[in-house]
Parts: C-alpha cells; structure tokens; sequence
C-alpha cells in the first residue's frame, strides 16, 4: 500500500512500539492502525500500561491538517481530536475501522495517557466530551479576559460558595437588590 500521507513511502507490515500490529510509512514513518489489531492485543495484554516519560517534543510530528483518503478504500477519512489539550487530530477510517497516525502522534497519545484508550477516541462521546471541556475552557479564557485573572478567580470562589449554600436564592437575591434593606424593589 502507498502512504496515505506523504504519497511517497510505502506501508509496510510492522509493529508500534514492539506491540501490536500496523502498517509503517518508509517515508514518513506514519502509522496505518487496524482498531481490531489494537483490541486483539489488548484484549491479550490487559495489565499492560504504558510509560508516560517518553521523551516527546513539541514540534516533532507532522500533525497532517490536509484531508486524507484510506490507504485501503480510497475514501475520504475523518478527523478527530484527541483531547482538549492540543489540536492535534487523528484521521480514521468508519469502511475500514483504521486509524492513521502521523509521525510522532503515538508519543502524543502517550504522553496525555490516552494511548490505552485508542479505540475510545473515535467515538462520539469521547469526542462530545472533548466539545464540552474546549466551550467551558472558552469561558474560563473569556472571563479571564474581562474581569483580569485575580478578579475571576474571588468570583469563582464566591459562587462556589454560594452553590453550597442552603438559601442561595435568598444570597442572590440579596446580592443583587440595589438596597437590601429597603422594601420597594
């Protein structure tokens, strides 16, 4: 099989870290991994973790943003990020259950521990949570940005606080009146 990211190396049969089976660009040292060849080892090596000082540096992939075609069906495939930490995104194939990793990406799923949870990345509530964690780390950048660092942070104590307590609609109500002591409105 031709690379489905360089177009130059050829994929050849191999294994990631002496593990499991994929396919190995000559070129580009991208990987071409079957979920169920991930699974069967898996599945065989259960108390198997993975080490998280690896070593990986930022910069060292070839993070592909380009669209990318399954080096076995032609189609195009789908790309999806692995977490709300970086941007990076891994492509996969639904026709042929295959997931393609540029060069250094194995390290990155590595290092943010999510090398056991290969399978797992491509699935829609994995990729629903990662939505959710990314629109509140938005808000927390956005707060930050309008109210100063210090500003939101006693804020966000406060309304912590505030949740725990057993008369917080009276709290609110009483923080926000003009005159809390005052019985017009």
């Amino acid at each position: 099989m031709k690379c489905t990211s360089c177009h130059e190396g050829t994929l050849s049969p191999g294994f990631i870290d002496s593990l499991f089976r994929a396919h190995i660009c000559s070129h580009c040292g991208g990987n071409w991994v079957l979920i169920e060849d991930f699974l069967a080892w898996k599945e065989s090596n259960p108390e198997y973790s993975f080490a998280k000082d690896i070593g990986y540096a930022e910069g060292e992939d070839i993070d592909s943003a380009k669209a990318m075609l399954c080096p076995v069906t032609g189609s195009l495939m789908s790309k999806f990020r692995i977490s709300s930490n970086t941007n990076h995104r891994i492509d996969y194939s639904a026709s042929v259950g295959g997931i393609w990793l540029d060069k250094g990406e194995w390290q990155l799923l590595k290092q943010e521990g999510l090398a056991a949870s290969l399978n797992v990345l491509v699935t829609q509530s994995w990729q629903r949570n990662i939505r959710a964690e990314t629109a509140k780390d938005n808000f927390v950048d956005m707060y930050e940005a309008k109210f100063g660092k210090d500003v939101y942070a006693k804020i966000k104590e406060l309304r912590e606080w505030l949740q725990s307590q057993p008369q917080k609609s009276d709290l609110r109500a009483y923080l926000l009146a003009d005159d809390p002591y005052s019985a017009e409105r």
